[in-house]
């Protein structure tokens, strides 16, 4: 079940990356209202998404076990509550905010833009923290990979490489959390959450040969 719950949910945030509406599809002639509805489903399937990932890695931390990973858990706890609410931010209240700028008088066009611009940064904070948070949430679960031996080492080689380089790249601000950088972020932490879920997921047979 674990397993399936890790797996699950990296799918869920892959298809919601790949379908994500960015800010101009919003304001296209014509294409708002179809925008809108599919952004609040794929901010919705994130959402529903996160709680499958958490319990994965719930029973990920209890196979690995020690205290590093339960800090690990603790951190992505923050994380993920950091993307729900980027999630809610960018996937519900943009398309409420973008419907006003539409539909305001010009005169008042200014101030549903600063609006739109404060929400803006709001989902950007908060997905910054998602980042972080699970990066470096990656990075323990690695390290305790690697010590414990009972997964594959080249997860661990692969986790403790990418955790940090996410957060270097973010920092440096050569990491931009728009639709693409942040659908590259989900890319490449999705193949270890998937391969840490396949793991689970042939660990029962492993321990009983």
């Amino acid at each position: 079940m674990g397993g399936g719950a890790l797996i699950a949910g990296a799918l869920g945030l892959i298809v919601t990356m790949s379908l994500h509406p960015t800010g101009h599809d919003l304001f296209e002639p014509g294409q708002f209202e179809r925008m809108a509805r599919l952004g609040v489903a794929v901010h919705a399937l994130a959402i529903a998404s996160l709680p499958f990932t958490y319990f994965g890695l719930l029973v990920l931390s209890r196979f690995l076990r020690g205290a590093s990973v339960l800090g690990a858990l603790v951190v992505y706890g923050i994380g993920a509550l950091a993307g729900t609410m980027a999630a809610a931010v960018g996937g519900f209240v943009t398309p409420e905010l973008v419907g006003e700028v539409l539909a305001a008088e010009p005169a008042e066009r200014d101030v549903w833009h600063q609006l739109l611009e404060y929400n803006h940064m709001l989902n950007q904070a908060f997905a910054s923290i998602l980042v972080v948070g699970s990066s470096v949430a990656i990075a323990l679960w690695s390290a305790a990979i690697m010590r414990s031996r009972v997964i594959g080492r080249w997860l661990g080689v692969y986790g403790l490489v990418v955790g940090p380089l996410a957060i270097l790249a973010l920092v440096s601000g050569h990491l931009r959390l728009d639709v693409h950088g942040f659908g590259l972020v989900v890319l490449v932490q999705s193949v270890w959450f998937v391969s840490a879920g396949v793991c689970l997921w042939r660990a029962p047979s492993a321990r009983a040969a």
